[in-house]
This record gives structure tokens, sequence and C-alpha cells, in this order.
């Protein structure tokens, strides 16, 4: 396949499946790759590494390898929706600048994101990594809202 690859972002989570599913229908059979990102490290291990004697402790292998895991069950969904897919895993201090990094180094034509449907205030509190992607992508980003609810 000579196109460029869609970049599709997954956390596991029930919007990031359903993204998957509805890019497959609008986008057709192509080439994607699978992103999760990981934290360099999480609240809890900043708190068990300051803690700790051991307090310098790396949890960057462990954080790699649980996004690979992810990463993984996302490409398989992707091939069972019908994309030509494959995983990957990559670590940044925040996940918005880690899919953008990514969509720049693969040259995505598209990036695949599900969004949770936030409202404003909640989104204000917690933030939105896919309006914080869509801003300096600087290429089409495919935001696929939660169902409606019924």
């Amino acid at each position: 396949m000579t196109e460029r690859p869609v970049l599709i972002c997954y956390d596991g989570s029930t919007e990031a499946r359903r993204a998957i599913d509805v890019a497959a229908e609008l986008l057709g059979s192509r080439a994607a790759v699978v992103l999760d990102v990981a934290p360099l490290m999480t609240v809890g291990q900043s708190v068990a590494a300051t803690a700790s004697p051991a307090g310098n402790r790396s949890f960057a292998g462990y954080n790699q390898a649980d996004a690979r895991r992810r990463a993984e069950e996302g490409a398989e969904h992707a091939r069972e929706a019908g994309f030509t897919a494959e995983a990957r895993a990559a670590l940044a201090s925040s996940t918005w600048e880690g899919i953008v990094d990514a969509a720049d180094e693969l040259d995505a034509s598209v990036i695949v994101l599900g969004s949770r449907g936030l409202t404003r205030a909640r989104e204000l509190f917690r933030g939105s990594v896919s309006h914080d992607v869509a801003g300096p992508a600087g290429r089409p980003v495919l935001i696929v809202p939660p169902p409606p609810a019924r």
C-alpha cells in the first residue's frame, strides 16, 4: 500500500473501540497504526518514587509494556474491523503530544480518536485529548463521539 496510514488512538476504552468501528465504516480497508500513549510516570508511580528509598526507580519500561499490550489489543480490533493494522506504543509527558509526534513521524493521513462526550465543565476540569490534538495536528482529525443516549 502506498497510501499514508491512518493513526488510530487507542486506550482500551469503549469510546476507542467505537472510534475504530466508525473509522472503518467511513475510511474503508486501508493501512492503520493503532497507538497507545502511556505516561512516563503515573501519579501513583510518582508518589511511590518519592516515598521509596529507591526513589529514582524508572517506571518507563513497565508503562511502555502496558501501552504495547493495549496497542496490540486495539490493532487486533482494527484488523477485525477491516484495517491492515499494526500496533505502536509510545511514552510521552502529555498524551496529545505523543499523538501529534507519532502522526508527524508516520505522516498520517488522518488521526482518529474517540471522545467521551464530556460536558464543557468536565472538559475544563479534566481536559480533552481530542481537542488538544485537533489544534496542533496539522492534518484532519476524526473525533468520534459516544453514541446518542437513548
